[in-house]
């Protein structure tokens, strides 16, 4: 059985499982979600009902950095999972504040009493404390903190683009628009039908 990815092409948490099966080179049937109108073969396995959630013959694996970490496990040929323990730290931080802050600045409206300025200067902190640590990379080459961190720099920076480049973040800011430009970010962000029950299998990578 060929292991079950349900996606959305947008979400960062599935960008970044993708970023790693495509690395990893591992196959999988890739069924795009649309979360206003979620499949009930996908609510039937996800605890969270969140993507990504991958469906192995094994195991149901419903956080996006362990399907990363599942696929690089298997294969790992630039040696991403070679990190530093910082990577892990850096990681943390950016699924933890970061992306607190970061969900408080996009979508202020769903957080009432919250202050979006103030969340933005949270997450500002946090990107000036990453833009002191990036080189070309954060480390001396790509690893998997670079890409599991990646996806939500760019959710960020979206948010309001010109504010984002005016900032000093130069080291920052040619990282991210080096993962924009990259074939590793063209490669994950081809557009796929949404899924039912019955349609041609789609694979992916």
């Amino acid at each position: 059985m060929i292991p079950v990815l349900y996606s959305f092409r947008r979400c960062p948490y599935a960008m970044r499982a993708r970023l790693a099966l495509a690395h990893a080179e591992r196959k999988v049937e890739l069924r795009e979600v649309v979360l206003k109108d979620k499949p009930q073969a996908f609510l039937n396995i996800s605890p969270s009902a969140t993507v990504p959630c991958l469906q192995s013959k094994d195991a149901v694996i419903d956080e996006s950095l362990d399907v990363m970490i599942w696929a690089l496990t298997q294969n790992d040929p630039d040696r991403w999972m070679a990190m530093p323990p910082a990577g892990w730290d850096w990681i943390a931080r950016a699924d933890g504040s970061f992306k607190n802050a970061l969900d408080r600045t996009k979508y202020a409206s769903r957080y009432p009493g919250s202050d979006a300025g103030e969340h933005r200067a949270i997450a500002a902190q946090f990107l000036g404390d990453l833009d002191n640590q990036i080189t070309d990379w954060m480390f001396e080459r790509p690893t998997l903190a670079d890409y599991a961190i990646l996806p939500f720099v760019r959710q960020f920076a979206f948010i309001d683009k010109a504010w984002f480049d005016a900032q000093p973040w130069p080291d920052l800011q040619a990282w991210l628009r080096r993962f924009l430009d990259s074939d590793a970010f063209a490669d994950i962000m081809h557009k796929y039908p949404q899924w039912a029950e019955g349609n041609t299998p789609m694979q992916f990578p």
